[in-house]
């Protein structure tokens, strides 16, 4: 399994009326979370989309505990917990400052071929430096 963990601090346009973070900004910390991930390990999106490979959203799912709020530090812990084929899950744990558990996703993306438009599998320099965590 990988882990990684980011922090980002809540701004004062991502909460709603109520004070909170509105829900679809969850998507944005998961895309934060895993591009951060990759990063870790050394790997980027710009550089899979440059050897032609793009990964759209398949699937997504949230479930909420507790509101995050403006000004909180959030830390996102990003996991995989399975080599990827041509499809790839992270999951995703959101803790405030005070360790309190607001939120958990998952999301899945897809390996797609930029020419055919087709799914393919997934680029053997992320299989390589994943390889130690499995």
């Amino acid at each position: 399994m990988f882990e990684s963990k980011t922090q980002i601090r809540v701004r004062y346009g991502e909460t709603d009326q109520m004070g909170y973070v509105y829900y679809g900004n969850y998507c944005l910390y998961y895309e934060v979370g895993r591009v951060e991930a990759l990063r870790q390990l050394g790997l980027s999106y710009k550089a899979m989309e440059e050897e032609g490979v793009m990964l759209p959203v398949m699937e997504v799912k949230s479930r909420y505990y507790k509101p995050a709020r403006y000004d909180d530090l959030l830390t996102i812990t990003t996991k995989l917990t399975a080599l990827p084929g041509a499809r790839i899950t992270f999951d995703f744990e959101i803790h405030n400052e005070a360790n309190e558990f607001l939120h958990e996703g998952q999301v899945t993306l897809v390996f797609v071929d930029m020419k055919t438009n087709r799914p393919t599998k997934a680029p053997a320099s992320l299989l390589q430096s994943l390889e130690s965590y499995f």
